[in-house]
């Protein structure tokens, strides 16, 4: 397996644990029963498990193209330095985006979102000027 399609695993891997936190808060604040039965879905999270919600959302929009250029690089044998260091770096600034978002750092989220998107903005060059 490729650097980038193991990457690709690793990230898919952190999304879908990011809905753990936020579900446990909401359990937490309204109790098991509520949660499960629906009866609580109208309250309100507290701010950090809003936070983590809407960066789950982020890291979900952002997977599938993400997905994309690796799968579509793996496909045309397009793996090279730069395509690895994008995928590894792809998948610690979205990390590092999870947490700065979820403790409310409003500059390092922005900056880690950011360097995510140059990411894949790197794999997809090295898809078009292969």
């Amino acid at each position: 397996m490729s650097t980038e399609l193991e990457m690709l695993a690793w990230v898919s891997g952190l999304t879908i644990l990011m809905w753990v936190p936020y579900i446990l808060s909401h359990i937490s604040n309204n109790g098991l029963m509520p949660s499960l039965t629906y009866q609580a879905d109208e309250t309100s999270l507290t701010g950090w498990a809003l936070r983590a919600k809407r960066a789950h959302y982020n890291a979900i929009e952002n997977l599938v193209p993400f997905a994309a250029l690796v799968i579509v690089a793996n496909l045309a044998e397009v793996t090279n330095e730069a395509t690895v260091s994008a995928a590894m770096a792809y998948f610690w600034l979205r990390l590092a985006h999870y947490l700065t978002y979820l403790a409310g750092i409003p500059f390092a989220r922005t900056l880690t979102f950011a360097g995510s998107w140059l990411a894949q903005l790197c794999i997809l060059y090295q898809i078009l000027i292969a």
